[in-house]
């Protein structure tokens, strides 16, 4: 059996960057030993005792620099074996070296749930509104009425795009500058605005089926063969879309929406590789790339090739508040002609807030927001610890728990022979708001002919941590009462 090649001198010298944690170091340096081709594929590394061995340094680092490769897809691990070297796609470019990362139908019914388990809230008391309040009366204060009350850059104001560009670099690993920046109010102007820019390249677009249904349906509007391509435990099935002939794809590699699966780099490369070859696009979907409670975050699709064929969607409703109306697109430089074109064929004006961009501007800037990320981080991996706790302890073997690990939600499972539908409406009777994972489908709810099997959407960043486990244990004596399981 192939064993990888460790350099302990090499190691040793590379490891002296004390303002970097150590696993980090090591992550980055078997990450460029594997995507140089110096550690071949199926190569075994070395046990993680024998390497703290070899270094000197404690089993720790070298356990959590594994994990976050074995979470990207550069290795696998295989029970009782060891971990071993991932095949990546042969693709014509080289991955970037990394720079340091800062340390650190949908239910909308709003009378009150005792427990609301929606997904995409968060607690907003931990929000640095003094702070905001102060940064936003200084925009009054150093700025002439006249400039701050008219129409501002189509693009987003200059300032803006510019901490975007290297927030974006820095925290989700995207490769732009700030005239690749476009700046909207919501996902529906840039997912409108994206529409049209492709439509001179084809007319057919896949989706990952489940998905957020905002997207296909956009394209559906404007007159595109929506292709849905269902979701595996790898990402999209690369074999259909390859089969599909669509032109263009959207997907959420660093944490698909509802399942929470993470795509490895191995499927990432042959997927700009599809792009590279067939001239088309990908539309990433990074909502809440940030948001990774073991290891580091996954870095996006867009910054692993140089001027790559992708359109990065981004934005700070979960980072910050959705009531800021502050999200961006990274267009890939070979569209900004046809964008500038389309700008001043539409008139198009920035659909966000001019006092809100200049805000967070300055937010950006002044690093409020990185701080808030640290923080929010903290505070989510215990919300995200005890309600996987709870479920396990009042649902036992009658649920199965998916997409952990990441992000605002996970996936709930169990066999009943209520539909969703009913379920839900049980849970709303108790004061219990949860999200049935049907809506997310693109074919029917009974597409599983003769499954019991039902999925639901928990989210846990709106409930206080004493909350959770109550909500759980009233969702549980409701759905596992309702019928003898």
């Amino acid at each position: 059996m192939k064993q990888v090649p460790v350099n302990q001198t090499e190691v040793t010298l590379l490891l002296d960057d004390s303002s970097v944690p150590l696993y980090v170091q090591l992550y980055r340096y078997m990450k460029q030993q594997i995507s140089a081709g110096h550690w071949l594929h199926a190569s075994r590394l070395p046990s993680v005792r024998r390497l703290a061995e070899l270094l000197g340094i404690s089993t720790t680092p070298i356990e959590m620099a594994y994990q976050q490769l074995l979470a990207e897809g550069f290795i696998a691990s295989k029970p009782r074996s060891g971990y071993f070297v991932q095949w990546l796609a042969d693709v014509p470019f080289a991955l970037p070296v990394e720079s340091a990362y800062p340390k650190g139908p949908i239910l909308k019914r709003h009378h009150y749930f005792k427990y609301d388990f929606h997904m995409s809230k968060n607690e907003y008391e931990y929000f640095p509104m003094t702070e905001w309040r102060k940064a936003y009366n200084r925009c009054l204060q150093e700025n002439s009425t006249a400039d701050m009350l008219f129409y501002g850059d189509p693009q987003g104001e200059e300032g803006l795009r510019c901490q975007i560009a290297n927030y974006a670099k820095h925290f989700r690993g995207v490769a732009c500058t700030p005239e690749q920046v476009i700046i909207g109010s919501d996902p529906f102007p840039l997912l409108d605005l994206i529409s049209r820019l492709l439509l001179p390249y084809g007319k057919s677009i896949a989706v990952e089926n489940p998905c957020y249904p905002q997207q296909p349906e956009v394209f559906r509007q404007k007159g595109y063969d929506v292709i849905p391509i269902p979701v595996l435990e790898d990402g999209i099935s690369q074999h259909e879309l390859q089969s599909s002939g669509a032109a263009f794809v959207t997907v959420s590699p660093s944490h698909q929406f509802p399942t929470g699966v993470i795509m490895p780099i191995s499927r990432r490369l042959a997927l700009l590789q599809w792009a590279q070859e067939t001239g088309g696009f990908i539309i990433e979907d990074d909502a809440d790339g940030e948001f990774r409670y073991y290891g580091r975050p996954i870095p996006s699709l867009q910054g692993l090739m140089p001027d790559s064929r992708v359109i990065y969607l981004g934005g700070f409703s979960q980072v910050l508040s959705p009531a800021l109306g502050v999200k961006y697109m990274i267009l890939p430089k070979v569209l900004l002609p046809d964008y500038h074109r389309l700008k001043f064929q539409l008139f198009l004006d920035c659909t966000a807030s001019k006092l809100n961009q200049m805000t967070l501007e300055r937010f950006l800037r002044e690093g409020y927001v990185e701080r808030h990320l640290r923080k929010m981080r903290m505070i989510l991996r215990r919300k995200h610890d005890r309600l996987i706790g709870s479920i396990q302890r009042h649902f036992g073997e009658h649920a199965q728990i998916s997409g952990t690990g990441s992000g605002f939600h996970l996936m709930l499972h169990l066999n009943h022979p209520l539909s969703e539908e009913d379920l839900q409406t049980l849970a709303e009777a108790r004061g219990i708001r949860v999200s049935s994972a049907a809506y997310t489908r693109m074919l029917p709810a009974n597409e599983q002919s003769g499954s019991d099997r039902r999925s639901f959407i928990l989210g846990f960043g709106g409930l206080k941590e004493d909350e959770i486990e109550a909500g759980i244990e009233r969702l549980a004596d409701c759905w596992l009462g309702a019928v003898s399981l």
